[in-house]
């Protein structure tokens, strides 16, 4: 193999690497989101949909997407990276459970927040992000409805967390917008 070619397949390696040091990374910082409760009311939230947006907004789809399938294996594998684990169960168990719903939206959402964000500004970005919303929202109702009374549905899985969501989502459209400028000052090229 002449140099040339050498060079091609260490560089290949070299940004393979950082894509699977990456989709790892990603899954490590959505299993802190998960995990991380913050004080709030009605109840206390996570920052697990701060994280799943940001990331939308910030890889794009393959990346996003990828991290988000590389935390819910962990998950399916029993490790206990998910909201409430392993208190709440694990592995296939948990993504049974009442939760699992929101944690599929959280996949259609991921994959929909990229694609509409693209290129856009920030309130398009924020658009992109309360449309996602509503797979979350959908598919979590739609699974959590085996468990709770059609009558409660509401009141138990969106209406306690709308507005943690709604303040969440607004975070990451300021910082989407905030931070590349606040990079390029510290670079110096503003």
């Amino acid at each position: 193999m002449n140099n040339f070619a050498t060079g091609q397949v260490q560089a290949r390696f070299a940004l393979n690497m950082r894509i699977v040091m990456t989709i790892i990374g990603g899954a490590a910082l959505m299993t802190l989101a998960a995990k991380v409760q913050v004080p709030f009311w009605p109840v206390p939230i996570t920052l697990h949909t701060m994280a799943v947006m940001a990331f939308a907004v910030a890889f794009g789809p393959r990346m996003a997407v990828s991290i988000f399938l590389a935390y819910l294996a962990a998950g399916a594998s029993g490790l206990p990276v998910f909201s409430g684990s392993p208190e709440r169960g694990i592995g296939l168990a948990y993504l049974a459970g009442p939760t699992g719903g929101y944690l599929f939206g959280y996949l259609v959402a991921t994959w929909m927040v990229a694609v509409l964000a693209k290129g856009r500004g920030t309130f398009g970005r924020f658009c992109a992000m309360i449309a996602g919303m509503v797979p979350v929202y959908g598919l979590g109702l739609a699974w959590l409805a085996l468990y709770v009374p059609a009558g409660k549905l509401l009141a138990v899985g969106v209406l306690p967390f709308l507005l943690g969501d709604l303040f969440k989502i607004g975070v990451v459209a300021f910082g989407s917008a905030v931070l590349p400028a606040s990079i390029r000052r510290l670079r110096g090229r503003a």
